[in-house]
């Protein structure tokens, strides 16, 4: 006979720790379960899929009259015995002689309940089968899976879960706001209050606490572990510590199933459900850094044991089990391999002998992309090379350290490190192209062809950063070598530079004795890419002088030879300065158009610097005009240059303090600084909308409106979205006493008594802003 399950609403176990984050993909799995009876969670070991299946069914505990149940999945090796252990688990007795798949039918058949199965990887076609026959013959289940791929049964609900997000490496230290959105911190700040319960976040040790959760990818089960070692270490030597993780992070729940005990036993897992050409294929992809495509895989993993026909049917499959994450992009599928996972094959991949010749090969093809690049850069696919190339950037970095690090072949990275020159400056990489190019030409102090074009290039880079006289030691050397070698575009690429230099230091008249020098040098060698380049900064140099008719005629060149090479690039900075002289000249309204269509082709390329000069030009143009446009473009460019950490290139200062001054005798002092403030509180998307004259400034709320303080309203929003004290010092990475202060201090400012007063005054203050 069949007994009936115990009469409780769920099996769960209870959570030993706090669950952290993860509130976007708690609303979208929860959205999926109402519109779908089988959701399947997707990812790499570790990432947190079964936490994550946890966290919801506890919260849905009440949406399921038979309740929410769990079937753990991982300590079973026989697939015969899955349906048993799902009958074990829900309390199910049957000592008839029916199959385990009739009694368990028969109990669910007319139940609304949600049950979990955690860990189908390894039973994937057992558990498809028992799903789609229950799915079949229970109307009122619902199924929510982990699993390292789908379980492939129709109408199944796949969600790939990303590891937890990091604060952005973007050069800066982070703010105590960007280091509170981050779940992986909070997840790091937690577990390690676990360990060290006065432990919290320092300026001392907010930078490592940042690249900790960086370097270990937003990893959950990776930041508990490597949390755990402070009971031993500190913060900053754990980051030191981490390239060596494995041996590092081994430290975890003794009650854990062995293969989730450390970070290798959770991958040993997902390499053993790989067949031996996908293991192969995964130790060879781990030489890639930041994704790849198809095509490098093809060309750079086949060998011995892959034929390259065969690569397009590994990589789905290691997608499948999640090994490798496809990532749409602009430039189309790409696939990467989270760190953690590309280090273990990259083990692998050293065991097996191979790694020598993988890096080569990987160099080979990532140089050969860097040559294709630098011949397409003046042409119609200009926009789609540079968008390659930023794909591709960690790839670039890495075969570039190969022939830094490798004997002999520190001149083969001078060749792909000057292949990269108009890529350095498009993507705003000038220090990073410096650095390269300071240690391969260290590396390799031989006076070849080679190293005075790649001095070249250094130089050019140091001048755009105004490093002049660094600039001027490197370009005399490349002189040398390019009259030794008798090489005409080292030297007329030399003039050009001279010139760049001579007019960003405001001395146009020498510039326009170099450049000049520097046209003619480069039509005799025929590379009409150093004659553009040239000719654009000759034009403006005999505008800064007063020569309005060779100005003009120059730019009109220069736009006539890009445009009949479908160009990008150039065009645009010659529009942006040809826009400035027209302007002069008394046709502003084309000088406006001249000016947005500029930075219409700059934006495929994300050119920042590009835009904010146009957004400049745009200012002084409004200036005159008397309206508060002006003010509003000089706040909104202000934020620009202050995002670059620098001034405008000095021979345009004046024109910006010009327009100032101007704009601020139409409009009144204080007219203007209100408008000026303005621009300073749009965001890129809407300073550039303004620029092109879509919309206007949004209006703001004026600060002296409430009695709050920024930090306090930010607190008081999180109170109106039902946050306890802990958790808003959580979200904010800040003490629980803090929040509980500032809490205090709201309801006292706005003489309230409760939670639920200051959540409806938040309420009303969106509904007076919107």
């Amino acid at each position: 006979m069949t007994m009936a399950a115990p009469n409780v609403s769920s099996c769960l176990p209870s959570e030993l720790n706090t669950f952290v984050g993860r509130r976007h993909e708690i609303a979208e799995v929860k959205r999926l379960l109402s519109e779908a009876r089988l959701v399947t969670l997707v990812g790499v070991g570790g990432v947190g899929k079964s936490r994550l299946a946890l966290r919801v069914g506890s919260d849905l505990r009440r949406s399921f009259h038979a309740g929410v149940w769990l079937v753990e999945l991982a300590a079973l090796e026989s697939p015969e015995l899955l349906v048993s252990s799902v009958l074990e688990t829900l309390g199910i007795q049957d000592r008839s002689v029916r199959s385990p798949i009739e009694v368990l039918i028969e109990h669910l058949r007319d139940k609304d309940m949600l049950v979990l199965l955690d860990n189908c990887e390894h039973l994937l076609d057992e558990c498809a089968a028992m799903v789609e026959t229950l799915m079949r013959s229970a109307p009122g289940l619902r199924i929510l899976a982990t699993s390292r791929q789908a379980l492939g049964v129709e109408g199944e609900r796949s969600m790939p879960v990303p590891p937890m997000s990091v604060p952005d490496a973007d050069g800066m230290a982070p703010s105590a706001e960007a280091m509170g959105r981050s779940d992986a911190v909070r997840l790091f700040i937690e577990r390690a209050k676990a360990v060290l319960p006065g432990f919290e976040i320092t300026d001392a040790n907010r930078d490592s606490v940042a690249w900790i959760c960086r370097r270990l990818d937003g990893m959950p089960l990776a930041i508990e572990l490597a949390a755990v070692r402070l009971r031993a270490i500190s913060v900053q030597q754990l980051l030191a510590r981490l390239d060596d993780r494995f041996r590092l992070l081994t430290t975890g729940s003794r009650t854990a199933m062995p293969r989730q005990q450390t970070l290798r036993a959770l991958i040993d897992w997902s390499y053993t459900l790989c067949t031996d050409q996908e293991r192969l294929l995964w130790s060879r992809l781990s030489v890639f850094s930041g994704g790849l495509d198809l095509e490098a895989a093809e060309h750079v993993c086949a060998g011995p044991g892959i034929d390259p026909e065969e690569i397009i049917d590994l990589v789905n499959g290691l997608v499948d089990k999640s090994v490798l994450a496809r990532e749409e992009q602009q430039t189309g599928v790409r696939y990467r391999l989270l760190e953690t996972i590309r280090q273990y094959g990259r083990e692998r991949l050293r065991e097996s002998g191979e790694e020598a010749e993988l890096k080569a090969r990987h160099r080979d093809w990532y140089g050969a992309l860097a040559a294709r690049a630098q011949q397409a850069w003046f042409g119609p696919d200009q926009v789609d090379c540079f968008a390659r190339l930023r794909a591709e950037h960690g790839n670039l970095r890495t075969a570039l350290d190969y022939c830094l690090t490798t004997p002999g072949e520190a001149e083969t990275g001078q060749v792909i490190a000057t292949a990269l020159r108009f890529y350095w400056i498009a993507a705003g990489a000038l220090r990073e192209g410096r650095s390269w190019l300071d240690r391969l030409l260290a590396a390799e102090p031989a006076p070849t062809l080679t190293r005075a074009r790649a001095l070249l290039v250094n130089a050019r880079l140091a001048v755009l950063q105004s490093d002049f006289e660094v600039g001027a030691a490197m370009l005399r050397e490349s002189q040398d070598l390019g009259r030794r070698h008798a090489d005409a575009v080292v030297l007329a690429g030399a003039d050009y530079v001279c010139g760049l230099a001579a007019l960003i230091q405001q001395d146009p008249a020498e510039a326009v004795a170099l450049l000049s020098e520097a046209v003619e040098n480069h039509r005799a060698a025929g590379d009409q890419m150093g004659v553009v380049n040239a000719l654009m900064y000759l034009a403006t140099a005999h505008s800064l002088l007063g020569h309005a008719e060779q100005a003009a005629s120059l730019y009109k060149e220069c736009l006539t030879i890009c445009e009949a090479q479908l160009e990008h690039w150039f065009r645009s900075y010659t529009l942006w300065m040809f826009g400035i002289e027209t302007w002069k000249q008394g046709d502003t309204a084309r000088a406006v158009e001249m000016e947005r269509e500029a930075i219409r082709l700059k934006q495929p390329f994300d050119d920042r610097l590009g835009i904010a000069l146009c957004m400049e030009a745009l200012a002084w143009m409004a200036a005159a005009d008397g309206t508060e446009r002006a003010a509003v473009l000089l706040g909104a460019s202000q934020e620009s240059w202050r995002s670059f950490g620098g001034p405008l290139f000095g021979y345009l200062a004046g024109y910006h303090d010009t327009a100032e001054t101007v704009a601020r005798d139409h409009l009144g002092a204080q007219a203007f600084d209100a408008a000026f403030h303005k621009g300073t509180e749009m965001n890129p998307a809407e300073a550039l909308a303004y620029a092109m004259g879509r919309g206007a400034p949004r209006a703001k709320q004026s600060r002296d409106t409430s009695p709050l303080t920024r930090r306090e309203r930010e607190i008081a929003a999180l109170v109106a979205q039902g946050m306890s004290n802990k958790e808003i010092a959580a979200s904010l990475v800040i003490a629980q006493r803090t929040a509980e202060a500032h809490v205090e201090h709201i309801l006292c400012k706005l003489g309230f008594t409760s939670r639920t007063q200051i959540a409806a005054w938040v309420g009303e203050q969106q509904g007076d802003s919107s």
